[in-house]
């Protein structure tokens, strides 16, 4: 990588003007996408789901708890691992914190995955996470909203993911889907989106984009090659 050019003062300003007037450009266009997402159709939401947490079994109304609208994190955790998935746990680093303002914005936020719950449990204990995970394993939840695959789909190499066929290299798969519960209790599909869509929900990543060597992922074997949970890395 060629080294930073060095400017005055005077020259720094007025590069970082011109930027400033992209990231305004950004900005609005991204006000204006957030408002048509807003603005989507919804779909309604047929099925009875029953979920596993820590208080017992909670069916998809009564995750709402009580508030009108509701995000769930498809965490990416099969019922046969041993661990979560270190890229989704990247992600989920984030919850903590983040649940409580949106508890007062008529907003719930819940983590849903495959494996059973007390491996949910004791990878939450051991992470010192506090956000609210359910076990879907005795329910189709991941599968209707294509982050997980079934065998005879792994075995076909055609798996529906982000909206495409794709050749997603696990059984399970990352995204994020919205729902809302209106006044009669029924309850709709909003939104949901998958690999890169989940980006902007990362602060460390963001973060990173404000340093001068960026994400810095270039010349990796894939994009988070460098990822760990955060009690994995070794220094």
């Amino acid at each position: 990588m060629e080294g930073p050019k060095i400017v005055s003062g005077a020259e720094w300003l007025a590069a970082r003007m011109a930027h400033l007037e992209k990231e305004k450009e950004f900005t609005k266009l991204r006000d204006e996408l957030s408002r048509q997402r807003r603005e989507l159709p919804w779909e309604r939401v047929e099925k009875d789901y029953v979920f596993e947490g820590p208080e017992g079994a909670e069916t998809l109304s009564e995750v709402f708890d009580g508030r009108s609208q509701l995000i769930t994190w498809h965490f990416m955790y099969g019922p046969t691992w041993d661990e979560g998935c270190p890229s989704c746990s990247f992600w989920a680093d984030n919850y903590d914190g983040t649940d409580i303002h949106l508890n007062h914005r008529d907003v719930s936020m819940v983590a849903i995955s495959r494996a059973p719950l007390n491996k949910l449990e004791a990878y939450k204990k051991r992470m010192g996470w506090r956000f609210k995970w359910l076990s879907s394993l005795n329910n189709s939840f991941n599968f209707d909203y294509h982050v997980s695959f079934t065998q005879e789909e792994m075995d076909a190499e055609g798996r529906y993911y982000n909206y495409n066929d794709s050749q997603f290299p696990s059984e399970e798969a990352p995204g994020l889907s919205v729902f809302a519960k209106d006044e009669t209790g029924a309850i709709f599909h909003t939104y949901s989106t998958f690999g890169r869509g989940l980006d902007m929900l990362n602060a460390a990543y963001h973060h990173l984009d404000l340093v001068p060597k960026g994400r810095d992922e270039a010349g990796l074997p894939y994009a988070m090659a460098w990822v760990s949970r955060h009690d994995s890395y070794e220094d």
